[in-house]
């Protein structure tokens, strides 16, 4: 958040309660103290459950100075809308746990899957950007590999495709990148696109 220079957070939207995408939640203190209000936190009744564990002292009723401050706010499989920006979750499978991809407009992410309904896909129709995870060439049993999230692709159809989630075990991006199709690359630290 620092080098990308981001002076407001309007929201945060959780995708699932698996650690590796919560951990950082501790750090939106600095901007209740910035933008003078407690943080809107999104996600399913699962996830905001966890979260409640994880940052139990969060919601403590005697809270201590300068914890973060979170307005929770529970979501399900129906649209809704964040400061005028319209929401589509996307249920996904993370092998049997359900996450929750989303589309915000043209742009849609799914993180952790290895399996998209149909129901997901025909919410996808139309996207413009599409980042979706591709963690390894071999295959793995709750994520797509790089075979795999191409399919998805190609079934999906997006102008655009940025692979995320990604591991050393993928390889270089100068070398998987002259293997992807067009318009499909890899996703990095400070990617930016406008929507």
């Amino acid at each position: 958040m620092l080098r990308e220079n981001i002076r407001r957070v309007d929201a945060v939207v959780f995708t699932h309660a698996h650690r590796d995408h919560t951990a950082g939640l501790d750090d939106v203190r600095a901007y209740n103290f910035l933008q003078e209000m407690d943080m809107p936190i999104y996600g399913t009744d699962q996830t905001l459950d966890q979260l409640r564990i994880e940052y139990a002292y969060a919601f403590d009723k005697d809270a201590y100075p300068g914890i973060p401050r979170l307005q929770m706010n529970e979501i399900d499989e129906k649209p809704f809308s964040i400061n005028g920006v319209n929401i589509v979750p996307l249920p996904v499978l993370h092998l049997r746990m359900p996450v929750m991809g989303f589309r915000f407009e043209n742009f849609s992410y799914i993180t952790d899957a290895n399996f998209i309904p149909d129901s997901t896909i025909d919410r996808l129709v139309g996207t413009e950007v599409l980042v979706l995870n591709a963690l390894q060439v071999a295959p793995h049993v709750s994520h797509f590999n790089l075979d795999e999230a191409i399919k998805m692709v190609d079934r999906i159809r997006p102008g655009k495709t940025y692979f995320t989630h990604i591991s050393h075990k993928l390889g270089l991006h100068s070398t998987i990148e002259k293997d992807l199709p067009p318009n499909t690359l890899l996703a990095y630290d400070g990617l930016e696109f406008s929507m």
